[in-house]
């Protein structure tokens, strides 16, 4: 028996006073002449319980924002872009609401709404360590994915993101990303953010030579030259360079919520436009919350810890021997840069940064080579297997 049935039957059946009733059970007697008064207008159900909970609630959000709150969510999710709890409060300050709930408001009227689905929260391993840098430039995570047109015709995205603050640095889209393609995309982020103290990238061909036979390609002589320390994750290990990764998939949702790209051009437009809102308008986590590019203003800029070395640079003209051999002076020693005998007594144009050779056509413009030079070598091979070329017999004597 409930102590609301005590008291009504007390009352009721006994015959007793609501004074003497408050008194011996310890309870008010506005509470008793309330129990009283329900048991005369409901009957036995004024036996339940009553909820607790208040009739109004004067810090309840209006149906009109949570409506906008929705509408946020579904407009944010069609475009590819992150429509959590924390961005859709971001958009309602940026709008001017009058009101902006709280996180956790919002959260719950998704939750009620049918958009999300709450889950067990579990604690990753690791969760306990951050491997962040400390100030905006003192590392930069670069890496390239892969994409496609219209037609279906495949292309590469280099991409150069900030480890502090997790800014795009660079999204560059191209056919193919060669090695001289990845310079030119670190000179336009030196250009933009200043140098980086060191640098981030995986074992990929356009950022090291050292699994494929030790020599150094384009982009670890350029940075060498600059003073900027540079790192690779250990092969079979794209957790090291997990920031970069984790922005190829941001990116990559937001590329397949907007019209195919007919051509290179308007993909580049789309990766503008991306590169726009991610740097400025969306709250990331990582960084409390802020957009990338307040994150990246917010403290000072590491540099170089060494001092960058001056780049020589020089363009020749020249003409190549009887077996497509070309001469160039290198550290006052004469370094022999073979090009092929197909190229035989031909002009060209010996392009220079320091160890960087190009070797182009002077009439037609074509990339005859492109090469690290190797200081240890007088003779630098163009790598093809010894003897004539495949298909082609030797004549006998």
């Amino acid at each position: 028996m409930s102590l609301a049935e005590l008291v009504i039957v007390s009352v009721k059946v006994e015959g007793r006073s609501k004074s003497e009733v408050a008194r011996d059970y310890r309870i008010s007697r506005y509470w008793v002449q309330q129990l009283v008064r329900r048991y005369e207008a409901e009957g036995e159900a004024a036996f339940t319980p009553r909820s607790r909970r208040p009739l109004t609630n004067p810090r309840a959000i209006s149906l009109d924002l949570e409506d906008w709150i929705v509408r946020l969510r579904k407009e944010l999710s069609k475009k590819g872009l992150d429509a959590g709890a924390e961005t859709i409060r971001t958009h309602l300050q940026t709008a001017g609401a009058q009101r902006v709930p709280s996180t956790s408001t919002i959260w719950r009227v998704l939750t009620r709404r049918g958009f999300v689905t709450p889950q067990p929260r579990k604690r990753p391993k690791g969760a306990g360590r951050r491997f962040a840098a400390e100030q905006p430039n003192e590392r930069w995570q670069a890496d390239t994915t892969h994409w496609q047109l219209a037609d279906g015709s495949g292309v590469e995205i280099l991409n150069i993101v900030d480890d502090h603050s997790r800014l795009d640095l660079l999204s560059k889209a191209r056919p193919t990303t060669t090695g001289a393609d990845v310079v030119a995309g670190f000179r336009t982020a030196f250009g933009r953010y200043g140098i980086p103290a060191s640098v981030l990238t995986d074992n990929g061909a356009v950022f090291t030579g050292k699994p494929r036979g030790g020599g150094r390609v384009a982009l670890e002589m350029e940075l060498d030259l600059l003073g900027v320390r540079f790192h690779h994750s250990r092969p079979y290990h794209p957790q090291t360079c997990g920031k970069v990764e984790r922005f190829h998939q941001t990116q990559k949702k937001w590329l397949a919520a907007q019209p195919a790209p007919a051509t290179l051009a308007d993909l580049q437009r789309q990766l503008d436009r991306f590169r726009r809102y991610y740097n400025t308008l969306r709250p990331h986590r990582a960084v409390g919350r802020r957009p990338p590019e307040q994150a990246y203003q917010a403290r000072p800029k590491a540099t170089p810890a060494k001092p960058a070395i001056p780049v020589h640079y020089r363009v020749r003209r020249d003409k190549t021997d009887s077996v497509g051999v070309v001469t160039l002076r290198y550290n006052s020693q004469l370094r022999h840069l073979g090009l092929g005998r197909e190229h035989a007594r031909k002009r060209v144009l010996i392009l220079v940064a320091d160890r960087y050779v190009r070797a182009v056509d002077a009439e037609t413009g074509e990339l005859l080579r492109e090469l690290s030079i190797d200081p240890t070598k007088d003779y630098q091979p163009l790598g093809r297997p010894p003897g004539p070329p495949k298909g082609r017999r030797l004549k006998k004597p």
